[in-house]
């Protein structure tokens, strides 16, 4: 892998990333994505000048040329975040193939949904449907791509691992009646286990929830300088880290060869 397509990569994901994040914050309001960018604030429309992704924000030192209202810290991360990402997996999933690029297409796609999950549940603290579900149907998808020709038939543990990752985290739901934990992580678990297999979708599921926790306290002691009872965190984003970091870097804090024996047996 060369320096400029590496270098490209990371431009591209970071131009996909500012258009994730129209779509994002227009996802259910009613608005397309076809009318041009404006100003939160004055409703300004913004220039191209204004729309170059990272550069515009640092340049205007994150305010609006006309009004000089903030801007959210929300669209450079995003960008750099989206950009990151996709320099990822260019570089562990080279398109070497046909069948290779279309896994890295697909891991592409599946991308720019769960940017939009991150984005959306961290404003509104819910995952819509229609994005856990349509991740869900590309990760089913990817397992029957691979091997020597385009499909493959996949082992049971494969097909099996999205619904028994998703399993405690509904029995959670369906216990607390949606006090504990909403039934979008379930459903986000679902494409997980199936994007991942069950060995990875669990160990992405324990880096969420150590990662959360580390977190989440961190936060709740700097704002409010205690740890206070009842507040709602979105659980989504940290199952996405986890799922990052066991896809892209292989990360594993848990051994569960035992487990992956007994379901590679069936």
């Amino acid at each position: 892998m060369n320096l400029f397509s590496l270098i490209f990569s990371f431009v591209f994901g970071t131009i996909i990333g500012s258009f994730l994040n129209v779509v994002a914050l227009r996802f259910n309001t009613g608005k397309g994505v076809n009318g041009r960018s404006a100003c939160m604030s004055c409703n300004e429309q913004l220039t191209w000048k204004e729309l170059v992704p990272v550069v515009s924000f640092l340049i205007q030192k994150g305010q609006c040329k006309k009004c000089a209202s903030k801007i959210s810290w929300q669209y450079p991360i995003i960008e750099i975040l989206s950009g990151l990402i996709a320099l990822g997996i260019i570089w562990y999933f080279p398109p070497i193939s046909w069948v290779a690029g279309f896994r890295t297409f697909l891991y592409l796609l599946v991308t720019c949904i769960l940017l939009v999950i991150t984005i959306y549940d961290t404003r509104h603290k819910i995952i819509p449907d229609m994005l856990s579900y349509t991740f869900a149907a590309i990760s089913f998808v990817s397992l029957f791509i691979g091997g020597a020709s385009w499909w493959h038939v996949p082992s049971w543990s494969a097909l099996l691992a999205g619904p028994l990752l998703a399993l405690p985290f509904a029995l959670i739901w369906l216990v607390s009646k949606g006090q504990w934990m909403g039934l979008g992580d379930a459903k986000l678990c679902l494409g997980i286990g199936w994007l991942l297999g069950i060995s990875g979708g669990i160990n992405a599921v324990v880096l969420a929830f150590w990662i959360a926790a580390g977190l989440s306290v961190t936060w709740l002691l700097i704002s409010y300088g205690k740890l206070k009872p009842r507040t709602e965190i979105p659980f989504g984003p940290y199952l996405i880290l986890g799922m990052y970091l066991v896809l892209l870097f292989g990360v594993e804090v848990i051994d569960i060869s035992l487990i992956g024996y007994l379901f590679s047996a069936m």
